[in-house]
């Protein structure tokens, strides 16, 4: 399947989409980690379009105490997969990883 060709405009936008996209991502990220928001609270902002797509190592390494190697424990632990994101937990491992990290 070839890329399709954007205009000059249609690249603007998507690249500022992809932007914001990044900055929100990044906003909870420092709000999880200031204590602003729990990780029971970004686990129900599943459904966003934008935090859905955080991958779940991410968000784990955002919490203070846990670095890469152990959010590749934990991980392994529950049984999540490296590339699993937010929008793909299911119900089990969401109550797991409060569990866990909570």
């Amino acid at each position: 399947m070839a890329i399709p060709q954007l205009s000059p405009e249609d690249r603007a936008q998507a690249l500022e989409k992809a932007k914001a996209a990044r900055i929100k991502r990044a906003e909870v990220r420092d709000n999880l980690k200031s204590g602003k928001i729990s990780l029971a609270d970004v686990l129900a902002m599943r459904d966003d379009p934008v935090i859905g797509r955080m991958k779940v190592s991410t968000l784990i390494e955002t919490l203070p105490g846990y670095g890469k190697a152990k959010a590749e424990k934990v991980m392994k632990e529950l049984q999540i997969a490296e590339s699993r994101r937010l929008r793909g937990l299911g119900e089990r491992q969401r109550a797991a990883l409060l569990e866990r990290l909570v």
